[in-house]
């Protein structure tokens, strides 16, 4: 059974045994009865007007009228909760510490580099001296030590605090959070368009049936005592 439920027929319970008992009980069980049921019901309604409309009561059924703003201020708050430009330049200033670029150096191939190299050398004014000892098979023999040094400079620049400055800078200044903050905004807003007021309304009302049941419950006592105390003034 609901705690509303409970709340209801612990109520009808004092007013029924207030037709039974020695008169000078009669009017304090009776006016804890009523008053606790009034509180009740008045609070379950007020419940059930967040969700469905009740003819001429003006205001019920605000879940479902106000369901545009109602998904508007679900996307506002997340936007402003969670993906501001300075909370996505703090995470990727947390990630960029992380960054450790070394190991994609040391596994990169470098033979562009020293093919492009071989060609500026055999296409300057050295080439025709080169070509005179065995042209580019003869620089073959500096590939290896090319990329190890290459490896070990570019190492090197990458593990340096001014590298490193310089790239925090870079994502702290680039577009990077705006595009990021569009296209988060752009996937939140087209999963709220599937949203219908009946799926936003039984999401609400049943987080609300959870977890408002002592709402009655507190009407009805409170409710009870005002009729207690009332009963002694009538």
């Amino acid at each position: 059974m609901s705690k509303s439920f409970i709340t209801d027929l612990v109520s009808i319970l004092f007013i029924g045994i207030s037709f039974i008992v020695e008169p000078q009980y009669c009017d304090a069980l009776l006016f804890t009865g009523l008053f606790a049921l009034s509180g009740a019901i008045t609070n379950q309604l007020a419940i059930h007007m967040l969700f469905e409309k009740v003819p001429f009561l003006y205001g019920s059924g605000v879940i479902e009228k106000n369901f545009d703003t109602f998904k508007s201020s679900i996307k506002n708050m997340i936007m402003e909760q969670f993906f501001t430009k300075e909370q996505l330049g703090k995470f990727f200033a947390q990630e960029e510490a992380k960054i450790d670029l070394v190991p994609l150096v040391e596994s990169a191939d470098f033979t562009p580099a020293f093919e492009a190299l071989s060609k500026t050398v055999m296409e300057s004014k050295f080439g025709g001296a080169v070509a005179m000892f065995g042209g580019e098979e003869a620089l073959d023999g500096l590939r290896e030590p090319f990329s190890k040094k290459l490896k070990s400079a570019v190492s090197t620049i990458v593990s340096s605090d001014a590298f490193k400055a310089q790239l925090d800078h870079h994502i702290q200044n680039s577009a990077l959070s705006e595009d990021m903050i569009a296209s988060v905004e752009g996937l939140i807003t087209r999963r709220l368009e599937e949203l219908t007021p009946k799926m936003v309304k039984e999401l609400v009302q049943k987080l609300i049936k959870e977890h408002l049941g002592w709402l009655v419950v507190w009407g009805g006592v409170f409710g009870g005592l005002i009729g207690l105390v009332s009963s002694f003034f009538v």
